[in-house]
C-alpha cells in the first residue's frame, strides 16, 4: 500500500494545506487513538509541540481527535521531539505526539507519533492509521470521552534526564558556550540544563514568536553562531534545530563540524571506555567515506541505513548497536533515547572536551572528509528519476565516478525534492557529476 500521508518522518507540509490541515489532523487523532486503544485501561496520549504559530490549532485539533474516541491527553507544550518521547514512556502513556516540522520554516508543521515504547511507529503502524484514516471510527459514548490536561514540570523531567547522561565526575564549571536554540522547542530546556552543569551559557535563537523558528538560525543555519563564538572568544559552539533532534557544533575557529566528525567522537569515546556495543557505528548512505576510513583504522565497522533516523535506529536494534546517526546531526544513543537528541549528543561532546582539556578544533576533528557535494533540485510532479535523460546522466556520472567515490540520488521523503550527491577525490569531477544530474531533473520537468 503506498502511503499518502506519512513520509520518511511523519506528516508534513504546508500549513492549512492537506495533509497538514485541522481537519486531517483531527481524523489522525481519531485513526491513532482508536488503534492505540489497547485493553481495559484509562488510554493516555502525550502531546508536544515547538514554538511555530501553527502549533496550537494542530494541538487542538488533535486533541479534540483522541478526547474524541475515549484517550485522556496530557498537553507538555514547547518541548524537544526526544522529550516528548521520553515523557511516553515515562508517564506509561499509550501514545506519544510531537508537532512539529523540525527544521522547515514556520509554514510547515508536521506530526509524529511515539508507541508507548518511546519508539517512532513503524511503516506497518503508520499503513494501518492511514488505512483507518478513510474509514468511519466509532467515537466514544458521551461518558467516555477523554479529557485534557496540560502539565507545568515536563521542562524540569526533562532537564532532570539529559543532565543524568552526563558524567557524574565532570562539570561544565568555566566553560563558554554559544547555544543556538532556533527559536525553537529547546528554548528554554537547553540552556537551562548547560547553566546547571556550570556551563557560561551565551544563548541565541531563544526568542520565539511564532515566525521565526529556523529563520537563518539553528542547526541548518549556522552562520549566526559560527559569528557569536569568535565574537565572544567562546569554547565551542553549540547548534538545535527547531525540535531540538539534531545537533550541529562549530570549534572555537568558527569552524562548523557535522554529525560525521560528532558520531567518530562519541564512537570512539565509549570504545575507550568499555561502552560501545555491537563493533561499530550505524550511519547513513549520506555519510562520508572519511568516516567510514577512520572507524576502520580504530577497528570498527560502519553500518550504513537509509536516510532517515527511524531507519538508523531500526538497524541499531537489529545488530545491537548503541550508537547511530546521520551526517544532518540527528544523533541516536540509545544507552539513554529511543530517538535523536542533540542535548543529551552536545553533553557528550562537551563531556570530552572537559575531560581532555583540549580545544574543540583538536579533540572535534578525528578525520580528513573526502569531497562531497549535495544539491536539491525541486519538481512540480511527475517521476523526474524515471527519465531516460536523467536515467542516462546518472549512468554517466558514475563511469565517471570509476570506483574512486560514491553517487547517491534519491527522492525527499519530506519534500517534493530529488536530492542529487557526489563523494570522490577530485571536487572538480564531483561538482560537474552532480551539476550534470541536476540539469538533467530540471530539463526533465
Amino acid at each position: 500500500m503506498t502511503r499518502k500521508y506519512f513520509g520518511t518522518d511523519g506528516i508534513r507540509g504546508l500549513t492549512n494545506t492537506p495533509p497538514m490541515t485541522a481537519e486531517v489532523a483531527m481524523k489522525v487523532g481519531q485513526a491513532a487513538g482508536q488503534k492505540f486503544l489497547r485493553g481495559s485501561h484509562k488510554h493516555r496520549v502525550v502531546i508536544g509541540k515547538d514554538t511555530r504559530l501553527s502549533g496550537y490549532m494542530m494541538e487542538s485539533a488533535l486533541t479534540a481527535g483522541f478526547t474524541s474516541v475515549g484517550m485522556d491527553v496530557v498537553q507538555v507544550g514547547p518541548m524537544p521531539t526526544p522529550a516528548v518521547a521520553m515523557l511516553t514512556r515515562s508517564m506509561r502513556a499509550d501514545l506519544g505526539v510531537m508537532i512539529s516540522a523540525s527544521h522547515n520554516p514556520f509554514h510547515d508543521n508536521g506530526i509524529k507519533l511515539f508507541g508507548p515504547d518511546g519508539y517512532k511507529l513503524s511503516d506497518d503502524d503508520e499503513r494501518e492509521i492511514e488505512a483507518l484514516l478513510g474509514t468511519d471510527i466509532a467515537l466514544a459514548a458521551p461518558a467516555a470521552i477523554g479529557r485534557a490536561r496540560r502539565i507545568d514540570d515536563a521542562q524540569g523531567r526533562y532537564i532532570h534526564f539529559a543532565k543524568s547522561t552526563f558524567p557524574e565526575a565532570l562539570r561544565l564549571d568555566g566553560l563558554k558556550v554559544v547555544l543556538d536554540c532556533a527559536h525553537g522547542a529547546a528554548y528554554k530546556v537547553a540552556p537551562e540544563a548547560l547553566w546547571e552543569l556550570g556551563a557560561e551559557v551565551i544563548a541565541i535563537g531563544v526568542s520565539p514568536d511564532g515566525f521565526n523558528i529556523n529563520d537563518q538560525i539553528g542547526s541548518t543555519h549556522p552562520a549566526a553562531l559560527q559569528a557569536k563564538v569568535v565574537e565572544t572568544g567562546a569554547a565551542i559552539g553549540i547548534a538545535l534545530d527547531g525540535d531540538a533532534d539534531r545537533l550541529i557544533v562549530v570549534d572555537e575557529k568558527g569552524k562548523i563540524i557535522d554529525g560525521d566528525q560528532l558520531m567518530a567522537l562519541i564512537t570512539q569515546r565509549w570504545q575507550q571506555d568499555g561502552r560501545l556495543r555491537g563493533g561499530g557505528l550505524v550511519a547513513t548512505v549520506m555519510s562520508n567515506l572519511g568516516l567510514e576510513r577512520f572507524l576502520k583504522g580504530i577497528g570498527l565497522e560502519l553500518f550504513r541505513a537509509q536516510v532517515g533516523d527511524r531507519y538508523v535506529l531500526e538497524m541499531m536494534r537489529a545488530r545491537g548497536l548503541n550508537v547511530g546517526g546521520e551526517q544532518s546531526g540527528h544523533i541516536i544513543l540509545s544507552d539513554y533515547a529511543t530517538t535523536g537528541d542533540g542535548l543529551v549528543a552536545a553533553l557528550q561532546v562537551l563531556s570530552v572536551l572537559v575531560a581532555t582539556g583540549k580545544p574543540a578544533s583538536e579533540v572535534l576533528h578525528l578525520f580528513d572528509t573526502l569531497p562531497q557535494l549535495l544539491k536539491n533540485v525541486r519538481f512540480a510532479g511527475g517521476a523526474p528519476l524515471e527519465a531516460a535523460s536523467v536515467k542516462a546522466a546518472i549512468a554517466a556520472g558514475e563511469a565517471r565516478l570509476n570506483g574512486t567515490g560514491r553517487l547517491l540520488i534519491r527522492k525527499s521523503g519530506t519534500e517534493p525534492l530529488i536530492r542529487v550527491m557526489a563523494e570522490g577525490e577530485d571536487i572538480g569531477v564531483v561538482t560537474e557529476v552532480v551539476d550534470e544530474i541536476c540539469a538533467a531533473v530540471q530539463d526533465s520537468k
